[in-house]
């Protein structure tokens, strides 16, 4: 008969008990659902905070980052709570039979012999304080150090720990009570987060400032017993004043909570692209806009730095106290009205069907079923490709689409990676309305575009996290319109009229160089304006979040003053534009008997009626504008003399009533127009 040696027997039963122990762990292991219902801090480029989003019954669990934790405090923290944490397998034996014995002497537990481990446990699956419990910490610790690091745990440990109210997680106690992540922590500040925990409710600092200080105050002592600490900066933490607790931050409420839901489980912080600086300013310009047009009116805003397709700051609306203020309006499909316009001519240009100087006919124009109209229903005979554009003139715009095709327009597009919603209809050749806003389109894929056009013609996607952006500028992109095209539509767009209460930017020393278009949609419902400036491009919209129409803001009026102040805001550097070329479109794209026609007048109109700010040397002026060369202005008979630094001519009527204009070229050909100024009374 063989025997099997005690040594084996002992072997064996030592492997079956681990493989039961094995089994019964995998089959009852720990609750990690709180761990999992935590979130990550989504923090601007420089660290800033700008929103974390809350948990269940509001609670801020935000994740614990011990990249972004001082590491002085995690080593204060473990010689107080848990000295023997690197050396333990979740129960440390020594203190736990110096409990023990102390409870036996005393009668009572006079020590603790909870480990940080078992203290997560116990934040992982809430039970009653006593026996069995700890029982059950024990072995939950055990399962933890077998699935978690030490760095896991203590991560986890503090990202569970309460800290008062609704607070848990060192991070969320951190900016509530200091105004600041936990990456630098002074003495005190370090004490009382390390005594909040064991007590938070009886040691809210916010709520009971004195039992708040006491705790501090044994914390000290101990750091000091356990030689972390100075007798002197212990007595020097002691006098910090106990704080109080202040709102966290919700700059890019839409953006931060966007990136926040998107974040993986393990992740604790996400470094996005938004500027929180710039962020905070613009906000409160948002406001104040829709404010100012209506109760019902929100605002939207996109800043998207070029390289690298950065979005530094969004708004997605102009609060949430605004109606419908909790909805991303820079997702939302909307009319952009002409702000795809640019993209019409920069195609033209691309294929070689249209110069900025060729001629198109601005006048009453059937195209089959379709009959487009100018916005001031005045039209203008003959004008350049260049003028129309920097004019917005609607029947050119639909000419030059329905030359380049509206389905070859809208492909061009969507291989940029932008979507274009069009309407389902049965109007014949209704796909030329996409010319003046006749399909919807996301501020986000606007933004896309100009960013584009401000590439060189490379269209990308946009970059809402730092790596993202790393990522897009090692990226080709896709090529939408040659650079060549791009840079000529985008001298056009510096030359348009600027809004009211601006002077040109060609007068404005230090201001950007904007390149710009507006655009208006059907009932005045949505108000765009966006802009290439200083290596950023600029997203503007305004309207009602439920689409409804409203009275007589364009674009122009609602929209572009704020485009205007949003690039003063982010400091585009100044750039002067260059001039277009070629001066004259080629030989074959001109129209024929163009040398007899002489100076074509473009602004103002003959008939037109205009309203200025003001009257006199003093005001802002109007910006003559005439198709020709060597021209010469006059005003009831009186030269205008040229702008000497922007080259422009500038009209300031001395006051209102009715004038008499005209504008005569190098051959002493003319063009004459009556007009009527409109000022304030007063």
């Amino acid at each position: 008969m063989i025997t099997i040696p005690r040594f084996t027997r002992l072997l064996v039963a030592f492997v079956a008990v681990q493989v039961g122990l094995y089994a019964l762990s995998a089959a009852f292991p720990p609750d990690m659902v709180r761990a999992r219902r935590s979130s990550p801090v989504v923090l601007d480029p420089r660290g800033a905070w700008l929103r974390a989003l809350p948990v269940e019954d509001g609670r801020w669990r935000v994740r614990a980052d011990l990249e972004r934790t001082d590491p002085t405090f995690q080593k204060r923290l473990i010689a107080v709570e848990d000295a023997r944490f690197y050396g333990h397998l979740g129960v440390d034996p020594l203190a736990l039979v110096r409990a023990v014995g102390s409870a036996a002497v005393h009668g009572r537990a006079t020590s603790g012999a909870s480990t940080l481990t078992m203290q997560t446990a116990r934040l992982l699956e809430p039970r009653p304080r006593n026996l069995v419990s700890k029982l059950i910490e024990m072995v939950r610790a055990v399962q933890l150090e077998a699935r978690l690091t030490k760095k896991q745990t203590l991560a986890l440990y503090l990202t569970l720990a309460p800290y008062g109210g609704n607070l848990e997680g060192v991070r969320a106690a951190s900016l509530a009570y200091f105004g600041h992540e936990p990456s630098s922590l002074t003495d005190g500040e370090q004490a009382l987060l390390i005594a909040l925990p064991q007590s938070p409710e009886a040691r809210r600092p916010d709520r009971r400032p004195e039992a708040a200080r006491a705790a501090r105050r044994a914390v000290l002592d101990k750091m000091v017993r356990a030689h972390v600490l100075t007798e002197a900066a212990a007595s020097e933490a002691d006098a910090e004043p106990i704080p109080r607790r202040a709102p966290f931050p919700t700059l890019a409420w839409h953006a931060a909570g966007e990136l926040a839901l998107a974040a993986p489980a393990s992740q604790p912080s996400v470094v996005s692209t938004i500027d929180a600086d710039l962020q905070a300013r613009l906000e409160p310009m948002a406001a104040a806009v829709a404010a100012s047009q209506g109760p019902d009116v929100t605002a939207a805003i996109l800043v998207v730095q070029i390289k690298g397709r950065a979005v530094r700051a969004l708004l997605g609306s102009a609060g949430r106290d605004r109606p419908g203020g909790w909805i991303d309006l820079t997702r939302a499909v909307r009319s952009p009205g002409s702000a795809l316009k640019p993209f019409i001519y920069a195609f033209a240009f691309d294929d070689g069907a249209l110069a900025p100087d060729t001629q198109i006919d601005d006048a009453a124009t059937r195209f089959a079923d379709y009959q487009p109209e100018n916005f001031d229903h005045v039209f203008h005979d003959k004008v350049t490709a260049r003028e129309a554009l920097a004019y917005s003139l609607n029947v050119p715009a639909v000419a030059t689409l329905e030359k380049i095709g509206p389905d070859a327009f809208a492909a061009r597009l969507e291989s940029g990676g932008v979507r274009l919603v069009r309407p389902k209809t049965a109007i014949k050749a209704s796909g030329l309305a996409l010319a003046l806003g006749g399909a919807g389109i996301t501020p986000r894929d606007m933004a896309v575009l100009y960013a584009a056009l401000g590439d060189g013609g490379v269209a990308k996607p946009l970059a809402f996290t730092e790596a993202e952006a790393k990522a897009r500028e090692r990226m080709g992109g896709t090529r939408i319109v040659r650079p060549e095209a791009a840079a000529q539509v985008l001298d056009i767009l510096r030359e348009a009229p600027a809004p009211r209460g601006r002077a040109p930017s060609a007068l404005t020393r230090g201001g950007p160089a904007m390149a710009f278009k507006t655009g208006t949609s059907y009932g005045f419902r949505d108000a765009v304006a966006a802009g290439v400036v200083g290596g950023y491009a600029v997203i503007v919209w305004t309207g009602r979040a439920d689409g409804g129409a409203r009275g007589g803001l364009t674009g122009r009026d609602a929209a572009l003053p704020l485009l205007f102040d949003v690039a003063d805001v982010i400091n585009a550097p100044t750039l002067a534009p260059r001039p277009i070329a070629p001066k004259a479109a080629p030989g074959a794209l001109q129209r024929l008997q163009q040398a007899s026609e002489g100076p074509r007048l473009i602004f103002p109109p003959d008939g037109a009626t205009v309203q200025v700010d003001g009257v006199g040397p003093g005001s802002r002026g109007l910006v003559m504008a005439a198709g020709g060369e060597d021209l010469t202005w006059y005003v009831a008979g009186a030269p205008l003399s040229a702008d000497p630094v922007s080259g422009k001519v500038i009209w300031r009527p001395a006051a209102p009533g009715f004038y008499r204009l005209k504008v005569v070229d190098g051959q002493g050909r003319a063009a004459s127009a009556r007009v009527r100024i409109k000022a304030p009374v007063g």
